[in-house]
């Protein structure tokens, strides 16, 4: 116990209305853009009833990037050793090109947080997610030296992961823009992207 009472449910009602005007805010304008007023107006607070909850923009946006890490790397630790490798490697891209879909402004956050340099959370980059990608790099270096996988980097192949499922958040406009606002350029680019990692990893 950390002998914290217990919030009450206005309380825990306000903390997720401020979380959530938050993400949209920062999604769009950024850390620097982003305002504390400007939080508070898209919450339907006042701003000293905002700091009643968070004492400042950077504890609001620190919350919002550890809970997006956690959701974020779930997938990446779900993969164990137990299944096949090729097949575990293509669900680990459709669920990340799933939470693409489903989160982009958690997404456009995070990219947006790396851009400047990630001021706020290279502690969690250089420590718990390095490690994390190197427990899992093992993990697959394991199965290319059985001939389960063809040859590949295991950090650079997690990176193109990453880069190509993230994508369709971060460069939404972008993509749209290109191919239409239809959602059927997620389908599209769950067959694309499938066919592209099982050419790579299947075992020759």
């Amino acid at each position: 116990m950390d002998g914290k009472a217990p919030r009450t449910r206005i309380q825990e009602k306000n903390t997720a209305a401020i979380l959530e005007a938050a993400l949209e805010v920062f999604s769009q304008a950024g850390f620097r853009g982003a305002t504390l007023d400007q939080i508070a107006k898209t919450a339907g607070l006042s701003k000293p009833n905002l700091l009643y909850y968070f004492p400042s923009k950077e504890a609001i946006h620190v919350t919002l990037l550890s809970g997006m890490l956690d959701l974020w790397l779930d997938p990446l630790r779900a993969i164990d050793a137990s299944g096949d490798p090729v097949g575990t490697i293509l669900g680990y891209v459709q669920s990340k090109l799933q939470m693409a879909q489903e989160f982009p402004r958690e997404s456009r956050l995070f990219a947006n947080e790396i851009v400047q340099g990630a001021p706020r959370v290279l502690g969690i980059i250089e420590g718990p997610l390095k490690e994390l990608v190197d427990e899992k790099a093992v993990l697959i270096r394991g199965w290319i030296d059985a001939g389960r996988l063809a040859p590949v980097d295991p950090h650079h192949l997690i990176f193109s992961i990453w880069a190509t499922t993230q994508h369709y958040a971060d460069f939404d406009v972008q993509v749209q823009g290109i191919l239409g606002p239809s959602e059927q350029r997620f389908d599209d680019a769950a067959t694309f992207l499938d066919h592209l990692y099982r050419s790579a990893l299947t075992p020759r």
